[in-house]
């Protein structure tokens, strides 16, 4: 029996269910949950992380009524996903020559009294959709900047 589901859970909207398929499975490390291909979905997984593709033109689509889809698509937003290490995942998309919108960097965000660290990168999948990859670096005591 599958584990249940995340609370939430985002369904993408894709051109091509395949090829976003093999981009999130070859180039990420999505594992398949279950598929299937003949409504153009699948239910990807990797760690906690839980996402569905769904092709557009089969079945139900929840685009504005007349307003075609256009790249890129999911404009003003992208998803973070935590991954064991980012170095792995940047070695396979180097190696199918896919670039990076946001190039690797290590980000340390406050929260209180404390800053949590993150080596992160940015990059789009074959529809547009923005994915943050990161790892945690944990967390470091706040200091104030000088005035």
């Amino acid at each position: 029996m599958l584990p249940r589901c995340n609370s939430l859970v985002p369904e993408l909207s894709v051109s091509d269910w395949q090829k976003s398929r093999d981009f999130y499975c070859d180039f990420i490390g999505f594992l398949i949950r279950y598929e299937r291909p003949e409504e153009g979905f699948a239910f990807l997984t990797l760690g906690d992380a839980q996402l569905m593709i769904d092709q557009l033109g089969i079945g139900r689509d929840f685009n504005v009524s007349g307003k075609p889809p256009e790249y890129p698509f999911g404009r003003g937003m992208n998803l973070q996903i935590e991954v064991p290490a980012i170095a792995p995942i940047l070695a396979r998309l180097n190696a199918g020559s896919i670039p990076r919108y946001l190039a690797p960097e290590e980000r340390w965000h406050r929260r209180g009294n404390i800053e949590l660290g993150n080596r992160q990168f940015i990059v789009a999948d074959p529809d547009g959709y923005l994915l943050r990859l990161f790892e945690d670096l944990g967390e470091r005591p706040f200091t104030p900047a000088p005035a």
